[in-house]
């Protein structure tokens, strides 16, 4: 038989109501803590959850919604962003929208039917109207990796245009001025990155060639597809940037498929500094984003959030916590310097 709160009643000599107040989350003496922690542990008791919930009304749970489990920069991001929960005692329930604004708008439906204390967001579009059951349930929100167009939340996002600019003036400097972009413009993250590399060429009086710009889905067979396009031109970029992990991938493919090799017949700089950039042969110079600082900061403004909420605190005028992160460009052995050619 497992073990009930009399038994810890029993084994301590502390009254029904401290313990339960300790285990509904309560502030108790130091040494009453002590106690039934110790009791816990030697009686092998389990706190029922969901009772716990109905008097707390909190789950200890956190939704978390991704664009696209399956993409590796998800699936690490995944992994910071619950080790840092578990931290602060909160467990993660996590959603894949498989890139379809539909489930994703259902998928939050489910967390908010969950009763999750707060949700965090990798969003996969612009539209927030997938959000609308959870700002109506008035769940905490924090974006991460992504904003919307047309309405605010908390966020946590890189300068995506900035960082993409950087890349344009790297190569630039290397010589190049015949640069190609294969991206997407479904998502803010990606939609930044476009206009940063748009931006920077035109800057640079550099011509923006319809040729040399690939825009489409965030994918492995997006990239892929391209850079085969790419490489039947008569006239070829001399540098080629990938918007994200999963182009970068799709692009390798091409290149190896095709006996291209990178940087001597084309240059190559992409985003993510994961798996990829790490175990080819000649490896990747990339932007490399502070993942584990996603997870840090997200979960530090969620706890924030959730910890307003229970005071009640008036929000009419509460003003959104969006925090860029910094980011910098790890030199691989992925460009070719055609100064030194000249």
């Amino acid at each position: 038989m497992s073990a009930t709160i009399k038994d810890i009643k029993e084994e301590t000599g502390l009254s029904l109501a401290t313990i339960s107040k300790y285990l509904n989350g309560g502030n108790v003496l130091p040494e009453n803590r002590q106690k039934i922690e110790a009791a816990i542990k030697k009686l092998h008791y389990e706190v029922n959850e969901i009772a716990r919930g109905l008097v707390t009304n909190s789950t200890r749970t956190i939704g978390v919604s991704v664009f696209e489990i399956a993409d590796i920069f998800n699936g690490v991001l995944i992994h910071h962003i619950g080790r840092e929960l578990s931290k602060f005692g909160y467990g993660m329930m996590v959603v894949d929208a498989a890139n379809d604004p539909e489930k994703e708008a259902s998928n939050i439906r489910f967390l908010v039917n969950k009763k999750v204390d707060g949700i965090i967001m990798v969003p996969g579009s612009m539209d927030s109207s997938v959000m609308d059951d959870a700002v109506e349930a008035d769940i905490p929100i924090v974006l991460i990796d992504g904003k919307y167009r047309d309405k605010s939340f908390d966020s946590v996002t890189i300068n995506n245009r900035e960082a993409a600019a950087s890349i344009v003036d790297y190569l630039i400097r290397r010589g190049h001025e015949k640069i190609a972009f294969i991206g997407s413009d479904t998502s803010y993250t990606a939609n930044e990155r476009l206009k940063g590399y748009r931006e920077a060429m035109d800057d640079e009086g550099l011509k923006l060639r319809d040729e040399y710009q690939f825009v489409g889905e965030l994918s492995t067979e997006h990239g892929y597809k391209a850079m085969n396009e790419l490489m039947q031109l008569e006239d070829r970029p001399t540098a080629v940037i990938s918007a994200n992990y999963e182009i970068n991938l799709g692009v390798v493919m091409a290149l190896n498929e095709n006996q291209i090799s990178y940087p001597d017949e084309i240059s190559v700089v992409g985003f993510d500094n994961l798996i990829l950039s790490q175990v080819l042969s000649t490896s990747l110079t990339v932007v490399e984003q502070p993942m584990e600082r996603f997870g840090v900061k997200g979960v530090e403004i969620l706890m924030k959030r959730i910890r307003e909420k229970k005071k009640e605190k008036p929000d009419e005028d509460k003003e959104f916590i969006n925090i860029i992160l910094n980011t910098h460009l790890i030199e691989g052995g992925s460009v070719k310097d055609l100064c030194k050619d000249k």
